[in-house]
């Protein structure tokens, strides 16, 4: 017995030895070996910069196992948009990194691995870090709420944070993740060779996958559904650059299959990049789209632009275009099933382009080709690249109660073979400068061809499982991002032409009563929608309902407790305002850009005046019939009464806006630098009010689109 009691002590202390010690984290804390985090909640703030990373893990052959530990960041608030720091930085030269099961919330970006060779990220949580507040709401969209990713040779994608961001890594694997709740999930950044798999990269409120200049990635088997902003059922449906993948600036050979990116802001958005568009060189060329789902994006299903790739066997629906393949050129589109878009497949300016073996059905317009007269003189990618509509080859396809088959215009060389059509209510709408069309086998000896499926990715030859409801009306967008059904909520979908609320009742099952109500009356009521009349008079109104029923996690990613009573509801602030609003056109001699006391003494004579409840203003173009475009500024001035609270008050405004309150400056945004990006163009103070207040709003428009836009409401 002391025999075999000797050998298994031995046997204990031989295999101890190679087991990683535990260690608890620490701000500073720098990982050189393996190691075990020692299990618990650490709430631990990182530096303000990005620059300064709360945990270093640098060396080689590390395995860093955070065994379900949950890093907590950005401790002193709740606002998403407030999260700030880097939670962990993976240090360049760094190789055979394994990081795993890890809980990381509350940062700006939870993790960087910068210039790593064969990094693994497997089976974590970077869930619920940095993402913006949106002004967007259900009657409105304001352009703050737009991203931009056009360039990113400085790291400019880190202002939108990130779960995930590898920049210069080689092979890396990442699989089995789950990140949602914030902004944007996994970016790539000059990175190749990835294989990322199994990961559920879903309900963000911009992109779930990006690339940019990386090649030569395998990435399939992915969720990533609800990647999406800019969308108001029946309102408008911007998309404001969502999606699900991002696609940027040289990024070739990438292999995407067995994808589920439904409800993308895009499904899926490739772009060539800037240096193609100067130069007409490179692009985002012979990536491989098989087998995904890119159905009910707002804007595109796909989009792919300046460049050749190849589209097979996708399910693309109810999407408002299908495919948009802008100026693309040998793409081939094949064995696609294209149904209830608004246009199924929309190309200018395409060239030598395959459309072969696919089905439509019920798309108001299925292939819609066409082409400008001319193209800018001064635009570099025109110069050296052949930009013509021409060399379509469109055969073996199945068109079913199609509104418009082909929408041809200034396009030459199609030649129409073997397509099968059904009950479409009209088969061509053709523009001018058509040229050469061959349809002399338009229809006859069509063939129903089937493609096998690719079956090299084995046990994942198929999508993840649909788990929601295949409608647009599923995209509810609050001011955090999209709604991912787990909590409960008051959604308030209409107001109707008689001035009706219509709510819907949405979250777990559960017990969910009204526990008070001010400034309505509720008209009707079940367990799943509302309707009600709200009070004119009042300023401040609110419904609240009470739950209580299953455990969940909120959108703010705090779990609550089962049959613990928790309070949700609808809210709205009307400060009864009465706007007087004047617009001026301004010259070069009292330019505001250069002096603004000397423009401000020159504002005289108004070309427009209005009286308005709102400031709401979005100018595409001029500010009305025979009036400027350009050049001109807003003057509005307002005076409100409101009970005493603490308000957040904002304004949106393009190109320069400042803020008067009580004749005293508190939004001073008198400078170019704040138009670079749409997000800057926002901006707010947190102010104490009570009683009588008087409002000044003073606002430059330089040239391009305008904007204007006032908020106030109460801090709740």
């Amino acid at each position: 017995m002391k025999f075999i009691s000797f050998l298994f002590l031995s046997f204990l202390l031989y295999f101890s030895s190679f087991a990683s010690p535990i260690v608890r984290l620490k701000k500073g804390m720098v990982i050189r070996s393996s190691v075990t985090i020692s299990e618990g909640t650490y709430f631990i703030n990182a530096d303000t910069s990005l620059r300064a990373p709360l945990i270093i893990i640098e060396g080689n052959n590390i395995v860093v196992d955070f065994a379900s530990a949950i890093l907590q960041g950005s401790t002193g608030t709740n606002k998403p948009n407030e999260y700030y720091g880097l939670a962990i930085l993976i240090k360049p030269g760094s190789k055979n990194i394994t990081l795993k099961n890890a809980n990381i919330h509350g940062y700006k970006v939870a993790v960087i691995a910068d210039s790593v060779e064969k990094l693994t990220i497997t089976t974590s949580d970077l869930s619920y870090n940095y993402r913006q507040q949106l002004h967007s709401d259900l009657f409105r969209e304001d352009v703050s709420d737009w991203m931009s990713y056009h360039h990113n040779e400085n790291d400019e994608w880190l202002r939108y944070g990130a779960a995930i961001y590898l920049k210069n890594c080689y092979k890396p694997v990442i699989k089995n993740n789950n990140i949602t709740g914030g902004q944007c999930g996994l970016m790539m950044i000059r990175t190749n060779n990835a294989e990322i798999f199994d990961n559920n990269i879903s309900f963000n409120s911009g992109i779930g996958i990006g690339m940019y200049r990386s090649s030569n990635n395998i990435v399939y088997h992915n969720r990533l559904d609800f990647n999406v902003r800019g969308f108001s059922f029946g309102k408008y449906n911007r998309g404001q650059d969502s999606a699900g993948f991002l696609v940027f600036e040289q990024c070739s050979h990438n292999t995407f299959a067995y994808n589920s990116a439904m409800y993308g802001g895009d499904g899926f958005f490739l772009w060539a990049g800037q240096h193609t568009m100067d130069t007409g060189d490179g692009g985002c060329n012979d990536n491989w789209l098989y087998g995904n789902d890119f159905s009910f994006a707002p804007t595109n299903g796909v989009e792919v632009t300046f460049s050749k790739n190849k589209i097979q066997n996708n399910t693309i629906e109810g999407c408002d275009n299908g495919i948009w393949g802008g100026y693309s050129y040998q793409t081939l589109i094949v064995d696609n099933r294209i149904k209830d878009n608004r246009t199924a497949i929309a190309i200018e300016h395409g060239l030598h382009n395959t459309i072969a073996v696919n089905t439509f059905s019920k798309n108001k317009t299925a292939i819609k080709l066409w082409s400008r007269a001319a193209q800018p003189d001064d635009w570099g990618y025109a110069k050296y690249r052949d930009t013509r509509s021409a060399g379509y080859s469109i055969q073996f396809n199945q068109f079913l109660k199609d509104e418009i088959v082909y929408d041809l215009m200034g396009t030459d060389s199609v030649q129409l073979y073997s397509n099968k059509h059904q009950e479409n209510k009209r088969l061509f709408k053709l523009g001018d400068r058509l040229g050469k069309m061959d349809t002399a086998d338009l229809e006859s000896g069509f063939k129903e061809y089937h493609i096998d499926p690719i079956t090299f990715f084995g046990k994942y030859n198929k999508l993840p499982a649909s788990i929601y409801l295949r409608s647009r009306e599923q995209m509810r967008i609050t001011e955090w991002g999209p709604y991912d059904f787990r909590y409960p909520m008051l959604w308030l979908n209409n107001i109707d032409s008689a001035g009706i609320y219509h709510f819907d009742i949405l979250g777990p099952e559960g017990t969910k009563k009204l526990k008070s109500i001010s400034g309505f009356t509720i008209l009707s009521s079940d367990a799943k929608k509302i309707t009600a009349r709200a009070d004119s008079t009042k300023q401040d109104r609110k419904i609240l309902y009470e739950y209580t029923g299953k455990a969940f996690t909120d959108q703010l990613g705090k779990k609550q407790s089962a049959n613990k009573p928790y309070s949700f509801g609808y809210t709205e602030f009307d400060p009864k305002a009465t706007w007087l609003i004047f617009w001026y056109k301004w010259t070069a001699d009292a330019d505001p850009n250069k002096d603004y006391p000397k423009f401000l003494s020159s504002l005289k004579n108004p070309v427009l005046s209005s009286i308005t409840s709102k400031v709401d203003y979005t100018w595409w173009g001029s500010i009305g019939k025979n009036l400027p475009a350009d050049s001109f500024a807003t003057v509005a001035v307002s005076h409100i009464n409101v009970p005493a609270g603490n308000y957040e008050l904002s304004v949106t405004g393009d190109d320069l806006v400042k803020v008067f309150l009580d004749g005293k400056e508190i939004i001073n945004a008198w400078d170019l630098k704040l138009v670079e990006y749409d997000e800057y163009t926002n901006h707010t103070r947190k102010v104490k009010l009570g009683g009588g207040h008087d409002i000044k709003i003073v606002h430059v428009e330089n040239g391009g689109l305008a904007t204007l836009m006032f908020y106030l409401k109460p801090i709740r």
